[in-house]
């Protein structure tokens, strides 16, 4: 009796070993949400298993399906519309090989040719860059206290709605647009561009910090309303604090895009400034050498000022 009692005993011991080994394997099927009748209907939904047992990584979709479909239709619009352009008498092969020529040119032989001197590039380099600081800054001091308006958490339904209404017809506009419709009606000079880009400056900034400002912890605002805080306690203790590094990201980002905007306006809007310089180099004396100076002191100053922002950003994050 003693030798079948044992031999019973190893059996149910066998068969419990057994059962615990097969159970992380149903639990893996179980996890992945398939089990025997998903690997072997691949089309059931949810099933991500093909039949030879290997994980789906590409699943057909309605939006994938349709990326693709435009996707192929703006590549093909662009090759059919290269092929039926009319390039005039010039080949096209040795149009493109002689501006692959240029820009080379252009971007390893940098230099000046007795237009401009080095003292005048830098001037016009300086008044790009203050063009694009004073319309940063006035930009988002005026961006700052509409932004509070628009937040949805800081402000009414109907005067958040308003705001947000107005900044985004005004950023719908190019900037270049509104420095031409301020050159018309102000006149050609400094103030047109200041003006123009001003309007999409502001558009873009109030857009940018109202989303932070409506991003905040509900339960901090609720918090300082409640222990009978003014509307300006709670922006200046609870929403600024919080959101002053997004707000500094953001209006660097918007210096660099008005420095950008300012050399491109310099001829546009007559603002002068390295733009006007670049104008000249490249339309009037046609000197390739120049315009790749200028191109590069662009470069330059577009380096420096992302160097600018992450340093500033770091030293804000530590002294936090």
């Amino acid at each position: 009796m003693t030798g079948v009692a044992d031999k019973v005993m190893a059996r149910a011991v066998a068969a419990s070993v057994a059962e615990d080994a097969g159970a992380p394997r149903r639990a893996s099927a179980d996890m992945l949400g398939v089990g025997a009748g998903a690997a072997a209907a691949p089309g059931a939904p949810g099933a991500r298993i093909a039949r030879s047992g290997r994980i789906k990584v590409h699943v057909a979709s309605r939006s994938n399906t349709a990326l693709h479909v435009v996707l192929g239709a703006l590549a093909l619009t662009t090759v059919l519309a290269l092929a039926v352009m009319d390039y005039g008498k010039v080949p096209f092969g040795e149009a493109l090989a002689a501006a692959a020529g240029d820009f080379a040119q252009m971007m390893l032989q940098p230099g000046l040719a007795g237009h401009f001197t080095l003292p005048d590039v830098a001037e016009g380099l300086f008044v790009s860059l203050a063009l694009a600081l004073l319309t940063t800054l006035i930009g988002a001091v005026a961006a700052f206290l509409l932004g509070l308006l628009a937040a949805s958490n800081l402000s009414s339904k109907a005067v958040s709605n308003a705001i947000k209404v107005v900044m985004s017809v005004a950023r719908a506009v190019p900037a270049i647009l509104w420095v031409l419709v301020f050159s018309v009606a102000i006149g050609l000079g400094p103030e047109a561009a200041v003006t123009g880009l001003l309007f999409h400056s502001v558009a873009y900034l109030v857009k940018a910090y109202s989303e932070s400002f409506e991003e905040v912890d509900p339960g901090v605002v609720e918090a300082l309303r409640a222990s009978g805080a003014s509307w300006w306690q709670v922006v200046f203790q609870g929403v600024v604090p919080e959101k002053v590094n997004e707000m500094l990201s953001w209006t660097f980002i918007r210096f660099e895009i008005n420095f950008v905007n300012a050399v491109a306006v310099g001829a546009v809007a007559g603002a002068g400034g390295i733009g006007y310089q670049l104008f000249l180099a490249g339309s009037f004396y046609y000197n390739i050498h120049e315009v790749g100076l200028i191109v590069y002191l662009c470069l330059a100053v577009a380096v420096a000022l992302e160097l600018a922002a992450t340093k500033l950003r770091k030293r804000h994050l530590v002294q936090r």
